[in-house]
């Protein structure tokens, strides 16, 4: 193992995966928690060189649309804007809101906001969000837009809400309603997006190209939301596979409408945790019915140069709650289980708080299946071992891994700290 260790020290150690990623076009970088201050930061070190040195045209996380649509016109200096980026993050509400409103982001998109202004506005590089829970939110500002360019179209918008009115931007009350109404508001949100559609490049009096860009992936969202809420209540895998080809489309969007605005191909970054960007079939995600956005892009984009890069830890802090929509809190990460992938580097790495690997074909340690772990948003540390790890071959699953031995958790912009 050690003679494919790469020191990890400071960004000027990225050198070799730089070198790897290379005229690649799509470089997806993972994480594996949502709550750890190491994973952010090298994630930002990483994609401020690839923005720098090569050209990468935009950022694209695992967050709503339009919140990150916000801070895309705060990074790219749009006029009326906030000038601050820490302004627009620190007013997320939707929990967990700690995955984007924390100081590394902070960190990141000031840096990005310097760098962007000193640039022609078409040489600006962007912050989008991909995922699909943004139903409400969505709906809310293509009625804006509709009622401020196309208001022949308002009267769809507001069947729509109509719709979905009696749940109160409840989703788990949608979702459970459509058990007795399988369709839900589908009709409703089909409508929409089909004269958001029919509109075309041409929009109506005051659009701008990036305006009436925002109003149909803010309508696809609405559209996605419903999509993914009506099929979660039935379990199975069919609402993850639908949020990750959701990830996978509004990536593709982001793609051509930054090709369409430059006379420069394209290149995105993706940031989103471990089990979207890591290939899903080389894990047991595939046995169980379930893609992932790696695997999509993988599939689609070979040609144009994919790079998959994967994150791991041994033990630390990590920023989590104990259930969905409670309390934010700094747990205790305990040390990986017996058998790991994460077991397996402590033990060979003992003199290395943190390690590169960037793998070139599918032999050595890397090449076996191991347990690799995977914290979300909820945990549980006393039972992570029975829970919170997945069956991994290693260097097919990633392009490359960095491994931080011992971690921190993040500092989340809310009330000052963890809630």
């Amino acid at each position: 193992m050690r003679n494919t260790t790469l020191p990890l020290r400071d960004a000027a150690d990225l050198e070799p995966l730089l070198e790897r990623i290379g005229d690649s076009r799509y470089v997806l970088i993972g994480e594996a928690s949502h709550g750890t201050h190491e994973f952010y930061a090298w994630r930002a070190a990483l994609t401020q060189r690839l923005i720098e040195e090569c050209g990468f045209s935009f950022v694209a996380v695992e967050g709503d649309w339009p919140d990150c649509w916000k801070v895309h016109r705060s990074v790219t200096a749009v006029e009326g804007a906030p000038e601050d980026p820490a302004d627009v993050l620190n007013g997320f509400d939707r929990w967990p809101t700690w995955m984007w409103s924390n100081t590394d982001v902070v960190d990141f998109t000031r840096w990005l906001r310097a760098r962007n202004c000193g640039l022609e506005p078409g040489r600006r590089a962007g912050f989008y969000g991909l995922d699909v829970y943004s139903l409400w939110d969505s709906l809310r500002s293509t009625l804006e837009y509709l009622e401020a360019h196309q208001p022949q179209y308002v009267e769809s918008a507001l069947e729509a809400f109509r719709c979905f009115e009696p749940h109160a931007e409840d989703a788990q009350s949608y979702a459970r309603s459509t058990q007795w109404v399988p369709s839900g508001c589908q009709k409703e949100v089909v409508a929409l997006l089909g004269n958001l559609n029919s509109m075309g490049a041409g929009a109506g009096a005051g659009a701008g190209r990036d305006d009436q860009f925002n109003a149909e992936r803010n309508a696809r969202s609405a559209a996605g939301a419903e999509t993914y809420y009506r099929a979660m209540v039935h379990g199975g895998p069919e609402s993850w596979n639908i949020r990750d080809r959701h990830m996978a489309e509004t990536l593709d969007a982001l793609m051509t409408h930054h090709n369409e605005g430059s006379a420069r191909n394209s290149k995105a970054v993706v940031w989103e945790h471990n089990t979207h960007v890591g290939d899903a079939r080389w894990t047991d995600m595939a046995a169980g019915g379930m893609i992932n956005l790696g695997q999509l892009v993988r599939e689609e984009h070979s040609e144009d140069g994919v790079v998959l890069i994967g994150f791991g830890s041994h033990e630390g802090q990590v920023l989590a709650a104990d259930r969905w929509g409670g309390a934010t809190e700094v747990m205790l990460m305990p040390a990986a289980r017996e058998g790991s992938t994460e077991q397996l580097l402590h033990d060979a790495l003992p003199d290395q708080e943190s390690a590169l690997f960037v793998f070139d074909d599918g032999t050595g340690w890397a090449g076996r299946s191991r347990a690799h772990r995977a914290i979300g948003v909820v945990y549980h540390p006393d039972v992570e071992r029975r829970g919170s790890y997945v069956p991994t071959v290693l260097n097919r699953r990633y392009d490359a891994f960095l491994w931080i031995d011992r971690t921190t958790a993040l500092i989340p912009l809310h009330q000052g700290g963890p809630s």
